[in-house]
């Protein structure tokens, strides 16, 4: 699979930027037309928004704030100018968040993964993602049926029903979870169904690892992965090079410290944040709680775009201590006011039936002035007091994980 979807994945990064930004000021003021983002952006000219430095002063929105803000407006909290009707399907996550699909051809931007997973005109796909009121489902189907695909909204479950729909329809691909196309192959080995006529898939919304790649391998499946999401569709899908993950494009990502807007240099893990430049449906810097890394470099596939490493677990690390919330910006905000400091991560142990922290700094300088005012900053911030301990630069894990709760109660 060398060819590619359409030339804007072989462009250079310099014309893909350029394009991104020469765009965004009126994507900033089609969302500035909805009253929470207006409000949000209170101040800000979208003309001047026109590079990545500019973009990270804007404010972030938090997929985990959703829910409670499209409360104070339902359905969508203020964030969609548009009114429901004006949309082509209408959507609830668990939260719930509301979500709303734009009236057009492939609006999740879909088709562009399933095509580097080798999906192609003419192909019958087998959709086990679930079509009842969330997206997952119509994301891929729009996607398949973009590239010509016919599609069996199949759904997940009942393997019974799947088998019959396989063995009458012969479909050539699968989109679901990984898990679920392990059961169908289980199932099927063990109830003599012949599902041999899968012979690639793209697969997400699970973990992928490379033993279950190799399974699908054994039974004859090309599979690769997407990273994708309810509010947001297709952000990220593997390609033949298997070498992490190409951003999609048409929009913004950012990698930014946890609890922050503020972008990590490339190759450090952070939080992502994404921008998408649809101007019927505009997401200004959406925090997704999930945790990557750039890869550097290329795909050796031909693709130019940024790459991701995939999913390294959730951002929002917050816990409580002795009764209060900790959270991820407060660890932020001590290395704000210590720009000495590099890697923060703040211990939470158990220690005599008691909650303890301690905050473990690197530093390349430490005195013991700093090692006083960084503990007094620790209980200014937190309201909690905790011990400090200054280490080697370096010397903490590049996990993006600032808070770990390392209590055990057994």
């Amino acid at each position: 699979m060398t060819d590619n979807y359409d030339a804007l994945e072989t462009r250079s990064q310099t014309d893909r930027e350029r394009d991104l930004f020469v765009r965004l000021p009126e994507i900033l003021k089609a969302a500035m037309a909805a009253s929470a983002y207006t409000e949000r952006m209170k101040g800000v000219d979208p003309a001047s928004i026109t590079s990545r430095e500019a973009l990270a002063k804007l404010p972030v929105l938090r997929k985990g704030e959703l829910s409670t803000l499209q409360k104070t407006a339902l359905p969508f909290g203020g964030f969609i100018a548009k009114a429901p009707g004006s949309f082509g399907r209408l959507f609830t996550s668990p939260g719930p968040i509301f979500e709303a699909e734009p009236a057009s051809n492939d609006p999740w931007r879909a088709a562009r993964g399933l095509f580097a997973a080798g999906f192609r005109q003419g192909d019958i796909v087998l959709n086990t993602f679930s079509y009842h009121l969330t997206p997952g489902g119509f994301i891929m189907d729009s996607g398949a049926r973009a590239l010509g695909c016919a599609v069996i909204p199949a759904g997940p479950g009942n393997t019974e029903q799947q088998f019959e729909l396989i063995e009458a329809y012969r479909p050539n691909a699968y989109c679901g979870t990984p898990d679920f196309l392990k059961i169908l192959i289980e199932a099927a080995a063990a109830n003599g169904r012949d599902v041999s006529s899968i012979k690639r898939a793209l697969v997400s919304g699970a973990a992928f690892p490379k033993s279950l790649q190799e399974k699908f391998a054994e039974h004859g499946i090309e599979a690769y992965q997407a990273y994708a999401t309810a509010d947001l569709g297709f952000i990220a899908y593997e390609t033949s090079a298997r070498e992490g993950l190409v951003v999609n494009e048409d929009i913004i990502v950012e990698i930014v410290r946890p609890g922050t807007g503020d972008p990590v240099a490339e190759g450090e893990v952070g939080e992502i944040i994404v921008t998408t430049l649809d101007p019927h449906h505009p997401i200004i810097r959406l925090a997704l709680g999930d945790l990557t890394a750039v890869m550097p470099g290329t795909s050796p596939c031909g693709r130019t775009n940024m790459r991701i490493r995939g999913w390294m677990g959730r951002a929002d690390q917050a816990t409580k201590v002795k009764g209060m919330f900790v959270r991820p910006e407060q660890v932020a905000e001590i290395g704000r006011r210590h720009p000495e400091l590099g890697r923060l991560r703040l211990l939470v142990e158990r220690e005599h039936e008691t909650d303890v922290m301690s905050l473990l700094a690197e530093c390349a300088s430490g005195s013991d002035a700093l090692l006083a005012a960084v503990t007094d900053t620790l209980h200014a911030v937190t309201k909690l007091k905790g011990m400090v301990s200054f280490v080697a630069p370096g010397s903490l894990p590049n996990d993006g994980k600032v808070i770990a709760d390392e209590r055990s109660y057994s």
